[in-house]
């Protein structure tokens, strides 16, 4: 859902804040700002203001695409710094999470779990006098879902724990297209679908790349629990699922040539690296050489330029 640094650092080993065990004022905002994983939600809004396009057919209102997005970031910034609060005894054993702000005592738990429901708090109202309620119910939703649902439920329970924690990922398309229609339709529902079937093959690569971070742990992410071979095989099922669905809008009359055309070529591509994979985790390539993260990058690109084509489409036809 962002690029993800893998760290060098060993597991578990915790930044001190500064000499003296000082938390200095800048370094405190970029610690509460790093809680809420901007990166991530980077991609969650560039799935969100597309639709918007798409749902208004043109140009929405500028103010509601600017409302949207503040309250998207509140909304999944409370979801993230909940999750770190929750997860924050396999974060300080992660290498990959060693140095986010409860770990480094940057921020408090307290501070951070009144932090998170602030931000949950305000996003519902925000949205709801701002928006609508429906994309506020929607909103709450998400952040409920990834919270209760995928952080406290699935995550440290089962290896599906990203197929069905991914929903709360699909939910600011849903969120989009509410925000100017005030409702629900199939155009919205589809590619809610293909961020669904988008967010397996786009997370697996990467927990293949830092299995070993997840195991310590007891985290079942698929990597961890399958061969390389199985998880490949159940990343070109997905990958192939999500081209297909990408591609009913435009038989149902929601989009035109444009967004066929980029789809048709991003999504072949993104099959040519997902059977590339397959191919040499079948030989058994193992390493460097496995070159898992090139899927990994490659499907935060697919899905930027999927959705630019989304909010390019209605210009075209």
């Amino acid at each position: 859902m962002c690029v993800t640094a893998v760290e060098s650092r060993p597991a578990g080993v915790a930044l001190t804040p500064s000499p003296g065990g000082q938390r200095p004022f800048g370094a405190r905002i970029k610690a509460f700002v790093a809680l809420t994983k901007p990166r991530i939600i980077e991609l969650l809004l560039i799935t969100t203001v597309p639709v918007m396009f798409l749902a208004a057919q043109g140009v929405p209102d500028l103010w509601l695409v600017l409302a949207t997005t503040i309250g998207g970031y509140l909304s999944a910034g409370g979801a993230n710094a909940l999750n770190m609060y929750i997860d924050r005894d396999i974060d300080a054993l992660m290498d990959r999470t060693s140095q986010r702000p409860l770990v480094t005592g940057m921020v408090s738990p307290r501070e951070c779990l009144a932090f998170g429901i602030a931000l949950g708090v305000i996003s519902t109202v925000w949205f709801g006098l701002l928006v609508n309620w429906l994309s506020a119910a929607l909103a709450l939703g998400a952040l409920l879902f990834y919270v209760v649902v995928y952080t406290m439920l699935l995550k440290r329970r089962t290896s599906q724990n990203i197929v069905w924690g991914g929903i709360a990922g699909c939910m600011p398309v849903l969120i989009g297209w509410s925000a100017v229609t005030n409702s629900m339709s199939w155009a919205a529902v589809i590619l809610f679908a293909v961020i669904f079937f988008w967010t397996p093959p786009h997370y697996w690569p990467l927990s293949m790349k830092v299995k070993d971070d997840y195991a310590r742990v007891g985290v079942p992410m698929l990597p961890v629990i399958a061969s390389n071979r199985v998880v490949a095989r159940q990343i070109v099922v997905y990958s192939w699922v999500m081209v297909a669905v990408s591609l009913l809008l435009t038989p149902l009359g929601y989009t035109g040539w444009f967004y066929t055309v980029v789809a048709l070529l991003t999504g072949g591509f993104w099959l040519w690296e997902a059977h590339g994979l397959q191919n040499r985790a079948k030989a058994g390539v193992t390493g460097g050489k496995l070159k898992e993260m090139r899927l990994f990058h490659w499907s935060i690109t697919y899905v930027s330029l999927l959705f630019v084509a989304v909010a390019v489409d209605p210009f075209l036809r």
